[in-house]
């Protein structure tokens, strides 16, 4: 009997060693001392406001780790009393309650103890677990590799327990565990089912996130209330059962109903996501350059968005979106609103449109081309949520009709910009993220119409054009050239009214007639090469319509142009970080805009200057912040519309702060049909409007009301236009009948 002891003694002490060293690769490998000093689990990267709002979070486990002292005492105790009783006396292994476990008498938790179910969870021990500890010849899903399995944990316990104190060890345990709801983690667990911090939780709460960690799915307290009751009161019967709880709180713990703030986070949720979503594609490039995980490595993103700001952003794109909307349905009440240049339906419009879903791809694939299939899955009904400006509501809906629906749904971009530094304040790329997934801040790119003319004029003075230089409303031809016909720009109301106006006056009318004389007097080359200088990146033909804005481009770039106007005439390129950190917050990268002195300062001023008319001069397509929304400050502004009111623009500057917006349908097929509803001035600029009046209201923030600064030395080209208009401010008689319909026309209530 002694000689078998010892040689039973001796087979298992080898076959440890065995599996500890990967005898012959049978056994998997095992963590080695420098992973065991540092175990890796996934942290989610936090995203941070330049003002220390939490933002949200890139993650595929939803984990963010709780110090010690940040859990509660009856936490702990729920733990203990459930999973690991003898959790003080154990070096890793509790052999006697394995002895139990195994003659079935049973104990809580089994026979693992906290440390070996660390041990799973770090280092992924289990079969089917993307761990390359289960690549050895022996392994599997038998008997024998589960004995392996519970071989490497044990032998992982023991070295934990060597080089971790208790306290760390029932640490990394919370900060391990899966609870489900997509939330791993204690702190993230708290957070989801009760929007608690773990240290405020009641001692019911604590034994209900306890008890969940056993089967997430089985006890969730949403899917299974009364089930999840049962184990959260088994829990607390543990707990008076090894001295924790008295009677008396156990039976008025266990009386009390389970009480959820149920918030399940993911990466759509929380201010700016159209913004994190487009930081991720920067992120996921520096990251790789650097060797980290944004998904796991629990980054702390620090970015340049402003919270009050991107809030208030947020409103004002719901609150303005919502209302034109609603005139916008009416507009097309009855009635397609896809149509052609001749204002015809768009023949077969929605079936092409489909073919460009990813929906309809799948199916084409699924039943192998067979399009009664596909037509019968494209038309069958649903009950799906959709989107409404009265918030989501689940409706009967076919992938056809939820097509149709969307496509009547107006989108907007929104995007504020700090010039002086180029740190992005604000980003609003759609009306509502989880529906509208499309970026039309950088992502989206259309034609910017008017807001484009700004780059003309700076051209011109960049030349020595005075903003009170004089010219006639004629009509300019572009003669043709390479087969393209004769080109005549129109006004926007048609015809020319053959008076004088200066420059500044021009711009502020937004004329094309003497914006077109421009053109061709510079050149579309001389201005192509101006708006690449001013940071528009996108590809501008140099034909004779880019003057007024033909070729796309986003609203990133139009924000980045304008603001060298404010910058004093140095080109900065927007950022979206200030710096990142890692876990421990030691700083990896900070980051700094990219400048380029692009014109003289006193141009850039003249430009600002010159924007400003559009909100002083009578006449002007932006008076109505002035007279309408009451602003008593400077401000520099400039709308756009495109062809058929395809696209609405609105560019507004400050000495701090630019702005830029574009409002339009999905297609530009899609539109209001007048100018009374799709113009620029009609269907963006109030997007600003409201904005600023939130901006302007809060003190905290902190925005300049301060007149545009003037460039240190004089001005050697004139900007008092008086003479021009008989010694007084713009004297020249208004004649409705030339302006295009603006809101200054409207009454204030209309705003």
């Amino acid at each position: 009997m002694w000689v078998l002891f010892g040689l039973g003694t001796v087979t298992l002490l080898l076959y440890v060693l065995a599996v500890s060293v990967n005898f012959m690769n049978l056994f998997g490998k095992m963590p080695n001392l420098k992973t065991l000093e540092n175990p890796r689990s996934e942290l989610a990267s936090e995203v941070y406001s330049a003002d220390g709002v939490l933002l949200g979070k890139y993650f595929r486990e939803n984990r963010t780790p709780a110090d010690f002292k940040d859990l509660p005492q009856n936490l702990i105790d729920a733990l203990i009393a459930t999973e690991d009783v003898r959790f003080e006396e154990h070096s890793g292994v509790d052999f006697k309650s394995i002895m139990r476990a195994v003659a079935g008498l049973g104990r809580s938790g089994g026979g693992s103890t906290l440390t070996q179910q660390v041990a799973k969870v770090l280092f992924k021990t289990r079969p089917g677990e993307s761990s390359n500890l289960n690549d050895g010849a022996l392994n599997g899903e038998n008997k024998l590799g589960l004995l392996i399995t519970k071989t490497k944990e044990w032998i992982l316990a023991i070295r934990l327990e060597r080089n971790y104190t208790k306290r760390e060890i029932i640490r990394m345990y919370f900060n391990t565990v899966d609870y489900g709801s997509n939330a791993f983690g204690v702190n993230t667990a708290a957070h989801t089912f009760f929007n608690k911090k773990p240290k405020d939780l009641t001692t019911p709460e604590a034994a209900l996130l306890v008890g969940i960690v056993n089967a997430p799915s089985r006890f969730s307290p949403v899917a299974h209330p009364q089930r999840s009751r049962r184990r959260r009161n088994w829990v607390l019967r543990q707990m008076n059962k090894y001295g924790y709880v008295t009677a008396a709180e156990l039976a008025a713990d266990t009386a009390k109903p389970i009480t959820l703030h149920y918030n399940v986070e993911n990466q759509t949720k929380g201010l700016a996501p159209y913004f994190r979503t487009e930081l991720a594609k920067t992120l996921l490039g520096w990251a790789k350059e650097t060797d980290h995980d944004l998904y796991s490595d629990g980054l702390k993103i620090y970015t340049t968005i402003d919270s009050r700001m991107q809030k208030y952003a947020e409103q004002a794109v719901a609150e303005h979106l919502a209302l034109q909307q609603k005139w916008f349905s009416a507009h097309w009440k009855g009635q397609l609103p896809w149509r052609d240049e001749k204002g015809k339906v768009i023949p077969g419009f929605l079936n092409t449109a489909m073919k460009r879903t990813q929906r309809y791809k799948s199916l084409v694939n699924q039943y192998d081309g067979n399009m009664d299939s596909v037509n019968y899955y494209l038309r069958k009904k649903y009950r799906m949520p959709v989107f409404t400006w009265q918030g989501e509501k689940e409706m009967l809906m076919s992938p056809m009709d939820s097509l149709e629906y969307y496509k009547r749904y107006l989108r907007a971009g929104f995007m504020a910009l700090n010039p002086l530094n180029g740190q992005i304040k604000a980003w609003v790329g759609g009306p509502n993220y989880k529906f509208f997934k499309f970026d039309h801040v950088r992502q989206g790119k259309r034609q910017p119409g008017s807001t484009f003319k700004p780059i003309v004029y700076t051209a011109a003075i960049d030349q020595g054009y005075s903003p009170c230089f004089p010219r006639p409303d004629v009509a300019t031809t572009f003669p043709p050239v390479a087969g393209r016909a004769p080109y005549t720009p129109q006004n926007f109301e048609g015809g020319f009214s053959g008076r004088t106006f200066t420059l500044r006056q021009a711009l502020a009318r937004s004329m094309n007639s003497i914006t077109a004389w421009l053109v061709m007097k510079l050149t579309p080359e001389t201005i192509a090469g101006y708006a690449k200088r001013l940071g528009i990146t996108s590809p501008i033909d140099p034909v004779p319509s880019m003057g007024f804005g033909a070729s796309d481009c986003s609203i990133y770039e139009m924000c980045s142009a304008y603001a060298t106007f404010v910058n004093k005439g140095v080109w900065t390129s927007p950022i979206m970080v200030t710096r990142i950190e890692d876990k421990n917050s030691n700083v990896l990268r900070e980051f700094v805009p990219q400048t380029k002195e692009v014109l003289s300062e006193e141009t850039a001023y003249l430009m600002t200057y010159m924007l400003q008319a559009s909100t002083t001069e009578r006449g002007g397509t932006s008076t109505i912040l002035h007279t309408g929304f009451k602003f008593p400050y400077e401000i520099g502004a400039k709308t756009g519309t495109t062809s058929n009111y395809s696209d609405a623009w609105f560019m507004g500057i400050t000495p701090d702060l630019v702005c830029g917006m574009w409002i339009g349908g999905e297609d530009r097929s899609i539109h209001f049909r007048t100018g009374a509803y799709g113009q620029g001035a009609r269907l963006a600029l109030p997007l600003y409007g409201i904005f600023m009046q939130k901006v302007y209201k809060d003190k905290s923030i902190g925005i300049s009301t301060a007149p545009f600064p003037k460039p240190t030395a004089p001005l050697t080209i004139e900007t008092d236009c008086s003479k021009y208009y008989g010694g007084q401010r713009d004297t020249i008689p208004y004649d409705q009948k030339m302006a295009p319909v603006e809101l200054g026309d409207l009454d204030d209530k209309d705003i």
